[in-house]
């Protein structure tokens, strides 16, 4: 017999009859042999009806009243499933998160979990009861035990928190869909259902606009365990399971506010190569690294920054051994990438420089967490270790630094964010980083780059597009340790989320001082807010001007099995630049890359892609009303 937590999102519960077809599969599941507890949503739009009646109250609801307002809606859902089970003569009683124990931060909208007091649900379970939770909803730890919500996707969430809480044997999350599919089925029809992904691939895409699972959910599921599928709501396929590594032992108190940060890397196997002043027009990605895949050469980190006048900057890592030859590539090709306007002004140029490491920090707590980027930038800025390159991911921030300063970031950043001093197994001394340099022997890497990677899945699962942020940059930037630092920290503090960023290679000397331009994205609605308020510290902190452009698109491709091979960033740039797509912004990390693109361009970007990488499948899917 299992425990079972299954949970089911409003379309599911939309109407009387679907409350009952959920029921009669709860019912099922019951009589099968198992224990259940079921985590619903409000029923269809109800959300959205409530939320349309504060705003013709008042134009700025006030937070507090808005999580009494909204928790109302999942307690018409948990009474009306309990009623139908129970005339299906199957025993069931419904509760409030309240009721259940489910204990957030006092803050109201966007709460996190803290803990949940299984006493009373495991009394229902060994009761017989099916336990019907009402989700999205919890108390604050205050004396005063004020409803909180746990913002957008908060079912999911609840439903991933409680299994995690209970040692459940799977969580099932029912949807309108069968399962994970390569794309969003709204914009390819043809999207193909995957049996399994990992919570690391599943975190990239739920973060970018796959709306099958919240990403807090999936972090949840990867930091405690939690065996995690995604079904359809209409029909008894078997779904998609969403795996992960067995956790370490990790403490149920202070659940989603745990540890952010598991683990502190290095890689000092590297060299940057930078292409400054391309065109900024399609295909010249495309050109570049279609030329450096036909040469079997792989690429770590890639960075596009914001363009300049008519021209832009590409730059790219790779290992040390296969320097030289990426280098000629390189320098080949810059000639024919000048602009044919003013080649003598706007000439390509090739930039080489080695003795650099890559510094990452990783974990599944860093979602939605603005301070954690920040709080690395300060660690690296406290022990004057300037940054070269930031490249950043959901589960994953790397900077590219000075080879020299290696040792002090790493030992710097393991402090600071309480990481055992491992690394790969072996203990951090005070000459790891450069030892390890020693250590790559040439015929090893050399064989590592020229070894196809096996993988028993494709290199890219899934595609997304992202038509909700916005991009702003800064303009002459000082080049010194510690302003990243102040720069998000400063967004930090404003509860702004930052998530592609991308520091320029081009660096101009003004009044003595090197300067380089960042450009990052926010969510949208953080735009204007976050413009205006970094204009006001402009002059203290000494740079130029703030530019906002909210009139962009962000996708992505993301697939575990991209390590080691070549030609993936190539394809997805040709397959943008046959659709005369300009690519404005390129970030990369091990198992995503990211592509900036004009607005109103994402979806054929997102489709020309897909088709690209040969995901479609004979199956056409359509999204239930």
């Amino acid at each position: 017999m299992a425990l079972i937590v299954q949970k089911y999102g409003g379309t599911s519960v939309g109407s009387v009859e679907r409350i009952q077809a959920v029921a009669q599969r709860v019912y099922k599941t019951v009589k099968a042999g198992n224990s259940l507890v079921v985590v619903v949503s409000a029923m269809g739009k109800t959300t959205d009806g409530l939320v349309k009646l504060a705003n013709e109250i008042s134009p700025n609801p006030n937070r507090r009243e808005m999580d009494m307002l909204l928790s109302t809606g999942e307690q018409v859902t948990i009474a009306l499933l309990t009623m139908a089970l129970q005339e299906l003569g199957q025993p069931a009683i419904s509760m409030t998160g309240a009721q259940v124990g489910i204990v957030t931060e006092a803050e109201h909208s966007r709460a996190r979990i803290l803990h949940i007091e299984t006493t009373r649900l495991t009394r229902h379970i060994n009761e017989g009861k099916v336990v019907v939770v009402a989700g999205f909803q919890g108390t604050s730890s205050t004396g005063e035990m004020e409803i909180t919500t746990l913002g957008r996707g908060g079912s999911d969430t609840s439903a991933v928190a409680i299994a995690a809480a209970l040692r459940a044997n799977f969580c099932e999350i029912y949807t309108d869909v069968p399962g994970i599919l390569t794309t969003d089925p709204r914009l390819v029809a043809e999207a193909q259902l995957m049996d399994a992904i990992t919570c690391d691939e599943m975190l990239e895409l739920a973060s970018l606009g796959a709306k099958v699972l919240h990403p807090r959910a999936v972090e949840i599921a990867r930091n405690y365990g939690v065996p995690l599928v995604v079904r359809s709501s209409w029909t008894d396929a078997p779904g998609t399971w969403v795996t992960s590594a067995k956790p370490e032992g990790r403490s149920l108190i202070n659940l989603e506010i745990a540890r952010p940060v598991d683990d502190v890397e290095f890689d000092t196997d590297q060299a940057k190569v930078a292409l400054l002043r391309v065109p900024d027009k399609p295909g010249v990605a495309a050109r570049l690294f279609g030329e450096i895949s036909r040469q079997k050469l792989d690429v770590d980190l890639i960075i596009q920054s914001i363009h300049e006048g008519n021209s832009n900057d590409i730059a790219f890592t790779v290992t040390t051994p296969i320097l030289k030859r990426a280098e000629a590539v390189t320098a080949a090709i810059a000639p024919a990438l000048r602009s044919q306007s003013n080649p003598k002004f706007d000439e390509a140029e090739v930039m080489v420089e080695h003795n650099i490491a890559k510094v990452s920090i990783g974990g599944a707590g860093m979602i939605g967490r603005p301070g954690v980027a920040a709080k690395m930038f300060a660690t690296l800025a406290a022990a004057g270790v300037n940054i070269q390159m930031i490249s950043t991911s959901e589960v994953k921030v790397s900077c590219v630094v000075d080879a020299a300063e290696c040792d002090r970031a790493v030992s710097a950043l393991r402090t600071a964010f309480e990481i055992e001093a491992k690394s790969k197994g072996e203990l951090l001394t005070p000459n790891s980083c450069r030892d390890a340099i020693n250590r790559v022997s040439t015929s090893d890497a050399i064989n590592r780059v020229s070894t196809p990677h096996s993988s028993p899945t494709p290199p890219v699962r899934g595609v997304a597009l992202d038509l909700n942020q916005a991009r702003l940059a800064i303009r002459q930037l000082p080049d010194r340790p510690g302003m990243a630092a102040k720069l998000f920290g400063l967004l930090a503090q404003h509860s702004i989320s930052v998530d592609m960023i991308i520091q320029s290679q081009r660096c101009r000397v003004i009044d003595g001082v090197p300067r380089r331009d960042i450009a990052f994205t926010v969510s949208r609605i953080d735009g204007e807010s976050a413009k205006k308020m970094l204009t006001q510290v402009a002059a203290e902190f000494g740079w130029s001007e703030v530019v906002l452009d909210s009139a962009i698109a962000k996708v992505s491709i993301v697939g575990a099995g991209m390590l080691g091979q070549p030609g993936v960033a190539a394809k997805m740039f040709e397959a943008l630049a046959q659709q005369q797509i300009n690519i404005q912004m390129i970030a990369t990390s091990e198992i995503k890359i990211s592509c900036v693109v004009a607005q109103e361009q994402g979806v054929k970007a997102l489709q020309a892609i897909h088709a690209a990488f040969e995901l479609a499948g004979s199956e056409k899917f359509v999204v239930p009303v």
